[in-house]
């Protein structure tokens, strides 16, 4: 029998079997396979039919037990590492972590499309389901359901709803909404990356600066959003206004 070969990486250290690598962060094999499942580990090289896994793997797999034992769900992991590099250093990763995690919308929920009406109090349509879909703020399971990205939002839309506005033109309004979100968020973002960010790279990324730059990020957050809706309100204020003074003028025409 031919025993695979496995390999050192660019400093000598030897690949691990998914055995070994349980054992050296101190997981269950099924637990490993599990995260492995989720998309939570890089995909190891194989041979054969045999894995083999590196430091980025270790890295990532400690990083995931940190954030477990902080009581993170293995949702909200997945949805943090999502768009970290897969072969991000263990640093990297956790700086990934602090950066993006206050800014992640709530736990998501899965439910139904009949839930879902029922809970707007109108009929089953598949059609407004594939609109969320296409938004973004919905997603289809595997096993036929649906889950919402963001719970928050979703209440609030059903507020609307309950307030008369039928779900086709809330749909319609939040799209363009988005549209002016997105915007928004980049000029806080680019904001971000090109005062603290850039004094960050430009001292050259001190890890004892690591606290005050996670702190800066969880603090801009409530910052931005108290920013955005006394912005808000002071131009909703004028909209009203505006629409009252026409609408009043035209009910006198009348």
């Amino acid at each position: 029998m031919v025993t695979p070969e496995r390999h050192d990486d660019v400093d000598g250290e030897r690949e691990l079997t998914v055995d070994e690598l349980a054992a050296r962060v101190g997981v269950t094999v099924r637990n490993l396979r599990a995260y492995s499942a989720r998309g939570l580990l890089p995909p190891p090289r194989m041979v054969g039919r045999t894995g083999y896994y590196g430091r980025e793997h270790v890295a990532r797999l400690i990083l995931v037990r940190e954030m477990l034992a902080e009581g993170y769900s293995l949702a909200m992991i997945e949805r943090t590492l999502a768009s970290a590099p897969a072969t991000a250093s263990s640093a990297t990763l956790a700086l990934h972590r602090a950066l993006l995690a206050p800014w992640l919308p709530p736990e998501p929920e899965t439910t139904t499309g009949a839930e879902l009406a029922a809970k707007a109090g109108v009929p089953e349509d598949p059609a407004l389901v594939d609109r969320l879909i296409d938004l973004g703020l919905v997603e289809r399971t595997d096993a036929g359901q649906l889950r919402v990205l963001d719970p928050a939002l979703l209440t609030a839309g059903l507020q609307v709803v309950g307030l008369g506005v039928p779900p086709e033109e809330l749909i319609e309004a939040q799209a363009r909404v988005n549209e002016h979100v997105r915007e928004i968020a980049q000029t806080y973002v680019g904001m971000f990356v090109r005062t603290g960010w850039q004094a960050f790279l430009d001292s050259g990324s001190p890890p004892e600066q690591l606290d005050a730059l996670r702190d800066t990020v969880a603090r801009l957050q409530p910052a931005a959003a108290q920013a955005v809706l006394a912005a808000f309100r002071t131009e909703m204020a004028a909209a009203v206004e505006h629409a009252l003074e026409t609408e009043l003028n035209r009910l006198g025409e009348d």
